[in-house]
């Protein structure tokens, strides 16, 4: 085990879990805020086959918030950051790169083998095609819903996302599943959170630019990262009880 990288983890959950997660497979579709975020996270658990999906390379305006994101690693495509950092926190650790731009077309390469879905891109269509293709193939899914404009990182939750309320990006995306015939089993992670006007708008070329906290989107992915762990574990592995109010 690495010289004891896992020890504090094999305390907690014991040896038997640790050994069953170096067996599964985790493919994260994009890496960016909220995505390395989740990437870090089950890679420090032991996660032993992580396939990661970006086409995106890393800019200046993602250090405000992206993991993978520094001043040495800008202009690299992300997946490729993303295989130094898994490698470097876990040498042991499969490491997949598939760096394209997700399309009802290259679902079958992104899909192939794989334990659970963690969704974390912003594309509407490209996240509709992926939710549906890992829910007909049975894939277990944690989505992210939008994490932008967000400043409140103690309302980020989960819930089925036929149950998600308050966030623009979800009730797309529920919409265009319903019409798919997508029905439950998708969890998602999402923020009420009521939106303040003034943190969009444009750069200078024109593009959309979303305000983003990095508190909230770290929040994101490791509350996905710990849903997924959940499902890949026995149940009741990861539920902890509440201490009882002490007597006055």
């Amino acid at each position: 085990m690495l010289g004891g990288q896992f020890m504090r983890l094999e305390r907690l959950i014991g040896s038997g879990n640790v050994k069953a997660l170096a067996g599964k497979s985790v493919t994260v579709c994009g890496i960016g805020a909220v995505g390395g975020h989740a990437l870090e996270t089950i890679t420090r658990c032991g996660i032993g086959h992580i396939r990661v999906v970006d086409f995106d390379r890393i800019e200046i305006s993602n250090i405000n918030r992206q993991i993978l994101a520094l001043h040495s690693t800008l202009g690299m495509l992300k997946t490729d950051a993303a295989a130094l950092r898994v490698k470097d926190i876990n040498p042991d650790c499969a490491i997949e790169t598939l760096p394209l731009y997700i399309s009802e077309e290259n679902l079958d390469e992104v899909l192939c083998a794989s334990d659970i879905l963690l969704d974390c891109i912003d594309s509407l269509s490209a996240k509709v095609a992926l939710l549906e293709g890992a829910y007909r193939r049975g894939i277990p899914i944690i989505s992210s819903m939008g994490a932008a404009l967000r400043r409140d990182s103690s309302l980020v939750q989960s819930a089925d996302i036929l149950d998600t309320y308050g966030c623009p990006l979800a009730r797309e995306v529920r919409s265009r599943l319903r019409k798919r015939g997508v029905g439950r089993g998708i969890e998602a992670v999402f923020s009420p959170e009521k939106l303040r006007p003034g943190a969009a708008g444009e750069d200078e070329s024109g593009e959309r630019v979303l305000g983003s906290l990095p508190t909230v989107t770290a929040v994101f992915g490791i509350r996905m990262a710990e849903l997924a762990l959940r499902r890949l574990l026995p149940e009741g592995t990861l539920r902890g009880e509440k201490e009882g109010k002490p007597r006055s």
